[in-house]
């Protein structure tokens, strides 16, 4: 079983102002059970102030987590926040894990799998691994997610990778025990008798524009050709050559990926234009998969968002703790209504459990799970959910 206690803390210059803050929201000697991770989420000038280092030296156990662009709990959602969600349990075990550089000169795989190996138990598997990434725009967060899934033999794996909302993203750090990294990934494993559920929500198939059209060159996340045509061809077909022009309109044009082996199609989105004109996603674009563009918008996101509450909320009895990203895209779909989407969430779960929500650069969550794997997608455009 798992206790879960949110805390909030809003003051960005006073470390003894942040740290009264703390203790009236968590008190370490009578709180926490024999086994306790925080997983935080805040605006990066809690970094640069120095706040976050206070708050987390200040804490008798591990904390990992991200930079967002906006952040929520039950009691507050704010753009200048820092939330805390510490998880505490007697018989649920957190082991955390903090990998060397992903720009190694070994390769970010290569990197995950030695440390992953190095950490996890061996005589147990881990039930559930909270995945946290800096941003780089090197690497394609599928890959993380693939190789986490071999070499953890199919352990569901839910995450984040940090956005920020500075225009060239410098400071879209992880963040691990007081520190902050752009170039690391951090890893919880969870071991213990918990069942986490998982849940998604993307764009709506009503919002496809034309047909879906086949992926037949590419290169990781460059999509060069569809339908043996340039990428261009394909966007020109569709009248949107002219939308794929600026990043901020092809954020509203995002992508919905149906990889053609039965599982639900996933959401990715074009990032930019290449000079040969191909078009550059925020994920892998696999040759052989089937391509949908589609249109994004506010009533979208709150639609799909509120479906994937209904059925959170069907499940909640049996639950202590739901922690949640949605992509920073769906929060600039919403226009001026920054906190719409965290609103929803208050409104359906608000009061019935512990919760935690923040925003995303890339999304990390199962589509599909069995009794000997789980299906781990990376997800862009999306709202996701885990609840245990």
């Amino acid at each position: 079983m798992i206790k879960t206690i949110t805390i909030h803390i809003a003051e960005l210059d006073d470390e003894q102002l942040a740290l009264e803050q703390l203790k009236s929201q968590l008190d370490v000697t009578t709180d926490l059970k024999k086994n306790t991770i925080g997983i935080i989420a805040c605006h990066y000038e809690f970094v640069l102030s120095g706040i976050f280092r206070a708050i987390s030296s200040a804490l008798p156990f591990d904390v990992v987590g991200t930079i967002s662009s906006a952040q929520a709990v039950a009691e507050k959602a704010d753009l200048l926040l820092m939330t805390l969600m510490v998880m505490t349990s007697d018989d649920v075990e957190f082991d955390t894990v903090l990998t060397e550089s992903l720009l190694s000169e070994k390769g970010a795989k290569q990197v995950i799998i030695d440390d992953y190996t190095a950490a996890v138990r061996k005589d147990q598997k881990p039930a559930l691994i909270l995945t946290f990434g800096a941003f780089l725009i090197q690497n394609c967060g599928d890959d993380y997610v693939n190789t986490l899934s071999e070499v953890s033999g199919g352990v569901p794996c839910f995450g984040t990778i940090a956005i920020d909302d500075t225009y060239d993203f410098k400071n879209c750090f992880m963040l691990a025990n007081s520190e902050e990294y752009n170039d690391k990934m951090a890893l919880v494993l969870i071991y213990g008798a918990i069942k986490p559920k998982f849940f998604v929500a993307n764009i709506s198939e009503s919002k496809i524009l034309g047909k879906g059209a086949i992926i037949t060159k590419s290169a990781g996340p460059v999509l060069m050709e569809v339908n043996d045509n340039h990428v261009m061809e394909y966007l020109e077909g569709l009248g949107l050559s002219e939308a794929s022009g600026t990043q901020y309109a092809m954020s509203n044009l995002p992508l919905l990926l149906d990889y053609n082996d039965g599982s639900p199609m996933v959401s990715k989105i074009l990032v930019m234009l290449t000079e040969e004109k191909y078009a550059i996603c925020a994920g892998a674009m696999p040759e052989g998969s089937i391509l949908h563009i589609t249109k994004s918008d506010g009533e979208d996101v709150m639609l799909t968002t509120g479906i994937a509450l209904d059925h959170i909320t069907q499940e909640i009895e049996s639950a202590s703790t739901l922690l949640v990203y949605s992509c920073i895209a769906r929060n600039m779909a919403l226009g001026g209504e920054h906190f719409k989407e965290m609103e929803l969430v208050k409104e359906k779960v608000g009061g019935k459990l512990a919760y935690m929500m923040a925003n995303s650069g890339g999304e990390i969550c199962p589509t599909q799970i069995s009794e000997s794997k789980a299906i781990n997608r990376f997800h862009n455009n999306a709202f996701i959910a885990c609840l245990f």
